[in-house]
């Protein structure tokens, strides 16, 4: 333990598995603030199909990184970082405790490892020059010219999601520099217990297809509509689950409950990957339960 160093609390796990729900409690019981890592809640208007908490939550407990950008707007990892850690160093200030609290495995570990993220602007040509081989050639192709120039970001980046292997080829082309070699760990900044929520796959996939029937039934569609009418249907941000296959039904390319299908679906299989990223850290601390958390977290912010 880092005890000379401030401390947070990270609340992490797989989609559906109540981070939320926990990360509140615990800023509730603890005197805390959250500052959101889910790389989607960033952005504004993008609210069903997110699960944002709701304005009840959110005038509970205050939250940080949440609608902060417009869905056609850039956010890298390294904006995240200095954001966050923004945030945090606020929080501290206040004399409350940071609960860090989201299923983006990146954005937490910029944070809780200073991972020190080379800054490359986005390229716009490069950016539409690889979404154009990813529309013709489909998504594998591209991320084997990505791992050709860098083996290692197999391990780091989610070969299933374009926005991250796009950005990861970006900074490897721009930089002539392999995309793994470019992240390493700073010096600690904070002492941070890291909690995961630990929930059975059955469990998981029924909450998993609950939340997107809920969805569905609290105005997906609808809201996927005005996003695409005021945004246009290609920015990156709405390669998010939920609002592609709600943009595919819009094209009348799938049926509705084909769309339906595929959030679950594709859903299941983020909360898999997710759960293969958790798992490599050693540090995260798996719960069942609420009073589980509470008693991990009561006992490090007691410590001298």
């Amino acid at each position: 333990m880092q005890n000379h160093l401030p401390k947070i609390i990270v609340i992490v796990g797989p989609t559906a598995s109540g981070k939320t729900d926990l990360a509140i409690k615990l800023a509730q019981k603890f005197n805390g603030e959250i500052i959101s890592a889910d790389s989607r809640q960033i952005y504004k208007e993008m609210d069903i199909g997110t699960a944002k908490p709701d304005y009840e939550e959110t005038r509970k407990i205050k939250h940080h990184l949440i609608d902060i950008k417009n869905p056609d707007e850039d956010y890298t990892v390294a904006e995240y970082k200095k954001d966050a850690i923004a945030a945090i160093e606020k929080i501290i200030k206040r004399g409350k405790v940071p609960v860090l609290a989201g299923g983006t495995g990146l954005y937490v570990k910029a944070v809780t490892d200073n991972l020190e993220i080379p800054s490359v602007k986005p390229n716009p040509a490069l950016r539409r020059k690889l979404e154009n081989k990813i529309e013709k050639n489909g998504l594998e192709s591209v991320y084997r010219e990505l791992l050709e120039l860098d083996p290692e970001a197999a391990y780091i980046v989610d070969g299933k999601n374009p926005r991250r292997v796009i950005r990861a080829l970006e900074i490897a082309i721009s930089t002539k520099k392999p995309f793994s070699a470019q992240r390493k760990k700073g010096k600690q900044l904070f002492d941070a217990l890291k909690i995961g929520m630990k929930i059975s796959d059955t469990e998981l996939q029924k909450r998993i297809d609950k939340r997107a029937d809920e969805m569905i039934k609290n105005g997906l569609l609808e809201e996927v509509k005005k996003l695409v009418k005021k945004y246009g249907e290609r920015q990156v941000a709405f390669d998010a689950i939920g609002y592609k296959e709600m943009i595919a039904f819009l094209k009348k390319e799938i049926s509705l409950a084909e769309a339906i299908d595929s959030i679950k679906k594709n859903t299941r299989s983020f909360a898999k990957r997710q759960m293969t990223w958790f798992r490599k850290d050693k540090e995260i601390k798996w719960v069942k339960d609420r009073d589980e958390a509470l008693q991990l977290a009561k006992k490090f912010l007691n410590e001298d």
